[in-house]
């Protein structure tokens, strides 16, 4: 059996970055950062940071597009590996991503639904709409 599953959480590098496939699927770009530490031969503690290129497609992409630098994030998805030669003719150049399943969103910002999307859900309209809160609910609530 095989399988090519990637699960990664970290910190956004800079703001998403949307653009349009010809065919008119959006497809939307991250940067994430996701960091740890570990203890090396002498005892010292050292920390170390991977980079990961998120692609999002579709539902996804409609709710990655507004995520910003420094949102912590969760993508679920798999490896691509892509091969490509620059427009400037240099050496072909090979790309790793994750292209996600779902991505969601862990810290609240203001003005984001903390919602998850994923390609199987809800259209992209209903995922950006703001959750209802029924007030005699909320009322009962223990805070």
């Amino acid at each position: 059996m095989q399988r090519n599953r990637v699960e990664v959480a970290g910190y956004l590098g800079k703001d998403a970055q949307a653009r349009f496939l010809p065919t008119g699927t959006k497809v939307v770009n991250l940067r994430l950062a996701e960091s740890y530490t570990f203890t090396d031969r002498n005892k010292g503690k050292q920390e170390h940071t991977n980079w990961h290129n998120i692609v999002c497609y579709g539902v996804v992409a409609d709710v990655a597009e507004r995520l910003a630098k420094g949102d912590n994030v969760f993508v679920d998805g798999s490896l691509q590996i892509r091969e490509f030669e620059p427009s400037d003719g240099s050496k072909r150049r090979r790309v790793v991503e994750v292209v996600a399943r779902s991505v969601a969103l862990i810290a609240r910002i203001p003005g984001f639904a903390n919602v998850e999307a994923t390609q199987e859900n809800q259209p992209a309209d209903a995922l950006a709409a703001e959750p209802e809160v029924d007030d005699e609910v909320a009322e009962d609530w223990p805070m």
